[in-house]
């Protein structure tokens, strides 16, 4: 017996009901209902009724008494919550057990920044102007949350947009990924098990049309976006006057590998952090240029990693590559590194399907400059190489696309590590360690068309939330 996931929207029916298949081989893992455009305008309501009743909002302890409550359920199931993100997503078990560890750790990191963030102090009486007063700012909820999450981080990237929003007392309405709802669901379930009255966090899927309607309601005070940058850009550009938003895309993050280099430490690091997840990560591992005189012996170093990394079931724990989420993914990328090859990029392994679902991880040689994979996100198992001879010319063709979010170098040099910091665009640079690093207190965010604002969960706190200033005038100040 499957499991079935109703509507978690109070008040609304289902429009429908649909499968959730398995990327890996296609079985049938649940249903979920759907909803359509009443629904949507119920939860609307919903969230919108609390927002405005400031009696009704949840005082910071009772929030802080969810969350850990949250954490808990979560540590009791959290082999159960890995082994569906993995089942669901295609995400290795190994590294899914990270995932569940993480989002456990990101509440923790929400009861942490309420507990120690606050409000400041503006100063007065420093001029005749200011004579006795005394000022200070508060922080309240910013209103209306509304977050639609991706799919490669079914559990982790909800938990960054929807338990932000708990913490700092917004109403918030999720809508998980399509391949992805059962790990969003499982969350909502368990901070209602916690405490959470159900208006406070609703979660549906919806149709895409229906889900511009509830993005681009008036009602909406703040957008949380993790997905494509042309559904993201798209829909910043229609967002209802007054509605905040953060954007979180991709890009194609770039290494610069310098002739010092410790190669022992950093073909290990390069090859999980652009292999992981069969490559379904914004900050992947995807383009590395190296020093000519090393470009060959780190090409072929990345190609023993790649053939020694087991691809297969997600579920089984020796796993190390896992399905891409739907097969047209698989088709995409087939095609993407096959124009490569033939536009003279030297295909040193993988170029293959080796199911409907998986791919081959593949290492390529110096492909064209204009080819789809130097120009484009990937994401999927595919690392390029690059030689170069001159680092600042390696730091201009890292530079060149129109997007940027994290990336590295690798030397044993400080003035090669902070030129390459001082100049590459990125809005962090790894030095000795592979791009996809991240800690989930940390800034996080897209450049120029890989997003908007700043990701980690003391930011986005930050941006759901309005400082609110007081100011008192006193003649016995």
């Amino acid at each position: 017996m499957i499991d079935h996931f109703p509507l978690m929207i109070p008040g609304a029916g289902p429009a429908a009901r649909e499968d959730v298949v398995a990327p890996y081989d296609g079985s049938r893992i649940a249903t979920v209902d759907i909803g359509d455009t009443g629904a949507v305008e119920q939860a609307l309501k919903n969230a919108d009724a609390l927002s405005a009743d400031g009696s009704m909002w949840l005082p910071a302890w009772r929030r802080i008494e969810i969350l850990e409550k949250t954490m808990d359920l979560m540590r009791d199931k959290a082999s159960e919550l890995a082994v569906e993100a993995a089942r669901e997503g295609g995400k290795p078990l190994t590294d899914s057990k990270v995932e569940v560890t993480r989002a456990i750790d990101s509440i923790r990191i929400c009861i942490e920044t309420l507990r120690t963030e606050g409000g400041t102090e503006i100063p007065m009486d420093v001029n005749t102007a200011s004579a006795g007063r005394m000022a200070f700012t508060h922080n309240i909820p910013i209103g209306v949350v509304v977050a639609v999450s991706a799919f490669n981080h079914p559990l982790n990237l909800i938990v960054h947009q929807v338990a932000p929003a708990v913490a700092t007392g917004c109403p918030v309405i999720v809508k998980p990924a399509g391949d992805t709802p059962l790990s969003c669901f499982r969350f909502v379930s368990m901070l209602r098990e916690a405490g959470l009255p159900e208006e406070w966090c609703q979660a549906a899927l919806i149709p895409d049309n229906v889900a511009t309607q509830l993005v681009t309601d008036s009602r909406v005070a703040f957008f949380s976006f993790i997905g494509s940058a042309r559904v993201g850009w798209m829909l910043r550009s229609i967002l209802s006057a007054g509605t905040r938003c953060a954007l979180e895309h991709g890009g194609a993050a770039p290494v610069i590998v310098a002739e010092d280099a410790d190669l022992r430490d950093a073909l290990p690091l390069l090859a999980k952090g652009g292999l992981y997840h069969a490559g379904q990560v914004c900050v992947s591992v995807q383009r590395v240029f190296v020093h000519e005189s090393i470009a060959r012996t780190v090409a072929d170093g990345l190609v023993e990693q790649a053939q020694a990394m087991r691809v297969g079931d997600p579920t089984h724990e020796d796993t190390e590559i896992g399905p891409l989420i739907r097969h047209a993914e698989v088709d995409r990328i087939e095609d993407w590194v096959g124009e490569a090859a033939k536009q003279g990029g030297q295909l040193l392994c993988g170029g293959k399907r080796l199911s409907a679902s998986t791919y081959a991880a593949t290492i390529l040689f110096d492909p064209p400059s204009d080819a789809k994979v130097s120009t484009l996100e990937i994401f999927g198992p595919v690392i390029c190489v690059y030689p170069y001879r001159e680092l600042d010319d390696a730091i201009a063709r890292a530079n060149a696309l129109p997007y940027a979010f994290q990336a590295a170098v690798f030397s044993n040099r400080l003035d090669i590590a902070m030129r390459v910091y001082s100049r590459i665009n990125a809005s962090a640079v790894m030095i000795n360690d592979h791009t996809a690093f991240r800690v989930d207190w940390m800034p996080f965010a897209g450049l120029g068309q890989s997003g908007l604002g700043v990701g980690g969960i003391p930011y986005t706190m930050r941006d759901m939330q309005v400082e609110k200033m007081m100011v008192l005038r006193s003649q016995a100040w």
